[in-house]
């Protein structure tokens, strides 16, 4: 017969340890500034996707009513659903600015 073992039941070999295996990670200043102006970029094209969707579906929206016959109303139509997706792309970008971690060094 074999002696009791010693482990708990845990599938991990050294349930013994903590279970927060964390350790002070610094991060290089260039690795920092090179994030910073990643975001930065990223931020600023914003303002540029909400313009270029508004206007994409305001020429999608003419183009269809030139083909359909339908003067203003498809034109109106898109042009609403453009500045919707260009609300929706600012929505998601000042969300991912909020999760994003605070940088203080």
């Amino acid at each position: 017969m074999q002696a009791g073992s010693s482990h708990r039941g845990e599938m991990s070999q050294d349930s013994i340890m903590n279970p927060l295996h964390r350790k002070d990670v610094s991060i290089d200043p260039a690795a920092r500034a090179t994030k910073r102006a990643f975001n930065v970029i990223s931020m600023s094209s914003v303002g540029l996707e909400l313009g270029l969707s508004v206007v994409v579906g305001a020429l999608f929206g003419r183009w269809l009513d030139s083909k359909a016959g339908t003067s203003p109303w498809l034109l109106l139509l898109f042009l609403v659903l453009g500045f919707v997706a260009g609300l929706r792309s600012l929505l998601r970008a000042s969300k991912k600015l909020d999760r994003a971690p605070e940088d203080h060094g």
